[in-house]
């Protein structure tokens, strides 16, 4: 089928999973909307999140989205169970990779970096629960870093200085992984292995994503099995010129548009 496969997230740090997604299946279509009209969805209430992820659903289903990827932690965490009971379309989530980290660490102390929304969210907190009931984790709210990343400040001095003051206490709580719970950190990781060193590992779930959709695909029989490399359409409500720079090094052929959603 030649239908694309939908992404959203709130801004452009879901290109992180979309970039993932275009590596493992580079036949495949994809349409990528990026709100960062109303990044970050961390620090809105959860019904205005259920609300903007609604409005992304429903743009990607018009544009005809055979799926979609909820790329964002906290869209993911306040609404993907009504969006799995609201549409017939598969929908695949994304949320921090705690069970990796839980079940590999040797100092029974991992930290977690991620938005307000997701912290606070029922599924964070089962999930932690779950898998590191029995281990320290150090978490953290990132406040301040997707705006910057949203305003093309990727390498500047109020960056540094953030992530030295989120990441030096859960250095001295002996973490040895350190889990991403948002899409747009995933940009952060050369500045962050600076910070924390060679003795913590940086995961995030970019990879393990990409491989559910590409199982959910399959087992749905939705796979393109054109000969074509696919295409790709960004799609963003403010800012062109911050996602073009994000994209300046991919080789695919896509096309970025400013769109009033």
């Amino acid at each position: 089928m030649t239908y694309p496969i939908g992404i959203f997230d709130s801004g452009i740090g879901g290109t992180s999973i979309w970039q993932e997604i275009t590596s493992l299946l580079p036949i495949e279509n994809t349409i990528y909307l990026s709100d960062s009209k109303n990044a970050p969805y961390g620090e809105k209430s959860q019904e205005k999140i259920i609300e903007f992820s609604i409005k992304n659903t429903e743009l990607l289903l018009e544009k005809g989205a055979k799926i979609i990827v909820v790329a964002c932690n906290t869209a993911t965490t306040n609404s993907i169970d009504i969006l799995r009971s609201k549409y017939d379309v598969p929908f695949i989530g994304i949320e921090p990779a705690i069970k990796p980290a839980a079940l590999k660490t040797a100092t029974k102390s991992i930290g977690i970096l991620a938005t307000k929304g997701t912290l606070s969210s029922a599924l964070f907190s089962s999930t932690s629960e779950k898998f590191a009931s029995d281990i320290k984790v150090v978490e953290q709210v990132g406040k301040g870093l997707v705006e910057l990343i949203e305003s093309g400040k990727l390498y500047s001095e109020e960056m540094t200085e953030l992530l030295f003051s989120y990441l030096k206490p859960m250095i001295k709580e002996n973490i040895d992984y350190l889990v991403l719970g948002c899409t747009h950190y995933p940009y952060l990781i050369p500045q962050i292995k600076k910070i924390v060193g060679q003795n913590v590992t940086v995961i995030d779930s970019g990879q393990a994503v990409a491989k559910q959709t590409n199982a959910i695909l399959e087992k749905l029989n939705l796979k393109n099995f054109t000969k074509k490399f696919g295409t790709h359409q960004f799609y963003i409500n403010t800012k062109k010129d911050v996602l073009q720079s994000i994209l300046s090094d991919v080789k695919l052929n896509y096309s970025v548009n400013e769109l009033d959603f």
